[in-house]
């Protein structure tokens, strides 16, 4: 059974991941970021429930207020930053989500996109235990077809379709074990050593520049 999470909107996954590199950061910064790194779609945020989410990770102790600042003509906002919580609340839901699959593929594909803030080694130990359980569900699935050898084929199309899904499913997990495994992944050195010596990835670096850059510029 999925975990019931004080704040479960998965923008929240986003936003927490966001801020692990330590930096304060204003909602708007926030957004732009989401916006920026293509986790709108990820995460299918819908933005009415943008503020509503920050504040109630505030509320719960996941994040803090920590400064105000304007930007040019901009109001003053305050930048919020992570806390123990957050970070502890972050790598939890992480995990369940990358672990354990569910009939809804949305929630990993928002894990995915903020993988990174876990280590290498955890996330493939995840992995390892999200193709066990695929596995598990694929054999389950098969006996249940052999047993309907007897039923029209149009009943169990749904059956089939599913098997196929998670067969594929499986294929994808296997093979991106096999390039963390062979450490032929693209970019895994430079995520590797960002969770053994710390600081921020250049390209998130370059993301918060660029941005900075546009708020410079509108004011």
């Amino acid at each position: 059974m999925p975990q019931r999470r004080k704040v479960g909107n998965l923008i929240a996954l986003g936003v927490l991941a966001l801020l692990v590199p330590g930096e304060p950061l204003h909602p708007y910064r926030i957004a732009t970021l989401l916006k920026r790194t293509g986790k709108e779609h990820d995460m299918r945020i819908k933005w009415g429930s943008f503020y509503t989410v920050v504040a109630n990770l505030e509320k719960h102790g996941f994040i803090e207020a920590v400064e105000a600042g304007r930007e040019g003509r901009r109001p003053e906002r305050t930048a919020y930053t992570i806390t123990a919580a957050g970070r502890a609340e972050l790598r939890d839901w992480l995990a369940e989500l990358v672990r354990t699959p569910r009939p809804d593929a949305g929630p990993f594909e928002s894990a995915l996109s903020v993988l990174g803030v876990l280590p290498p080694d955890e996330v493939v130990a995840l992995l390892e235990e999200r193709l066990a359980n695929l596995d598990a569900e694929i054999t389950a699935t098969r006996l249940t077809l052999g047993a309907g050898e007897d039923v029209p084929r149009v009943f169990l199309i749904e059956v089939e379709y599913a098997l196929a899904m998670r067969e594929a499913e499986a294929a994808w997990v296997r093979h991106l074990l096999g390039e963390l495994g062979e450490g032929t992944m693209s970019g895994l050195a430079e995520w590797r050593e960002w969770h053994e010596h710390g600081g921020r990835p250049a390209s998130w670096d370059a993301l918060l520049d660029a941005e900075k850059e546009e708020a410079a510029d509108e004011g």
